[in-house]
């Protein structure tokens, strides 16, 4: 074990109770933290090299074009909180033009790939304090002790994952990171924004079928470390595009009329019903402003060319 991690997780009672409880709704859904198990997150990295999948790159871009200014929001005493590090490919970027910081503290629920990823970055960057939290970000936390002064927190939160919550739980998201980050705090954080629908819904139905079998992990996972009894294989990836409520939906479709199920619940699903596993809402610029209006002010907004997607920073009010 990494003495360096706090560890931070749901039991699994309370895990497959969640599961269970979206598995009774009239639309059938699963969560999506779910995803990101080892496999689930190297698949994910996949899919951000795909061609189709522009908010990556541009995103990319848009650091790359604005480092300095993005990373003045920064000073010496600002300790960096990542939620959802992953492979650390953008935090990286930021932390080339950030040596003289408090400390990181990368938060993934997928505890071994986390791991991994602050070994790397130790050995990159010796001279920065790094402090992995394995945890659902979703719920409050509390961040391990910090060696250097801190009296500035800035969350990172990049990649559009926003998009993934509804409205609600977006606000109840934004209350976690405003609760941590505390009064002058700083959220800086990717958007995704409102496009063309082909563009949309070609990201996210690629034609080398990664996004597609990084939905069906999901089902792969529930069976080996909840007991479940899918087959795979019965079901399809789908991305559509919901334009009432400005939101990409992944669903698994099942292909038959078909039984599953776990603990002594057993569930029934038709053809063509499906399982909802993700939300990936998209905004206009004015939109996300009011979203975070409860808890943070817009403070600069930098976008591409094409006006694809954004990197905001965000400030306490």
């Amino acid at each position: 074990m990494d003495k360096n991690i706090e560890t931070v997780k749901d039991d699994k009672a309370s895990e497959l109770s969640e599961i269970l409880d979206g598995l009774n709704k009239k639309q059938k859904t699963l969560p999506s933290k779910l995803f990101y198990d080892e496999r689930g997150s190297k698949l994910f990295d996949q899919i951000c090299e795909l061609e189709e999948y522009y908010p990556t790159r541009t995103e990319l871009k848009i650091m790359e074009e604005n480092i300095d200014e993005i990373t003045s929001v920064f000073n010496d005493e600002s300790l960096f909180i990542e939620f959802g590090s992953g492979s650390s490919i953008k935090t990286r970027i930021l932390l080339e033009h950030l040596p003289n910081i408090s400390g990181y503290i990368p938060i993934d629920i997928s505890e071994e790939y986390l791991l991994k990823s602050a070994q790397q970055l130790r050995n990159e960057f010796p001279a920065i304090d790094i402090y992995p939290v394995a945890a659902d970000y979703t719920k409050p936390l509390i961040l391990p002790p910090i060696a250097k002064k801190v009296s500035h927190k800035i969350a990172y939160f990049p990649g559009s994952t926003i998009g993934n919550f509804p409205v609600q739980e977006a606000k109840e998201f934004l209350k976690v990171i405003f609760d941590l980050v505390g009064e002058h705090g700083g959220l800086l954080i990717g958007v995704d924004l409102k496009k063309d629908v082909k563009i949309l819904e070609a990201a996210y139905n690629d034609s080398q079928g990664v996004t597609a079998e990084f939905n069906l992990n999901i089902l792969h996972r529930l069976n080996r470390e909840f007991g479940f009894d899918y087959n795979p294989d019965n079901f399809e990836h789908r991305a559509i595009y919901n334009e009432e409520f400005g939101r990409i939906e992944m669903h698994l479709f099942s292909k038959v009329d078909q039984e599953f199920g776990a603990n002594n619940q057993r569930f029934q699903i038709k053809k063509d019903e499906s399982i909802l596993t993700e939300y990936s809402h998209k905004y206009l610029l004015k939109d996300f402003a009011e979203l975070v209006s409860g808890y943070f002010s817009v403070e600069k907004v930098w976008t591409d060319s094409n006006s694809l997607f954004s990197i905001q920073y965000l400030t306490t009010k």
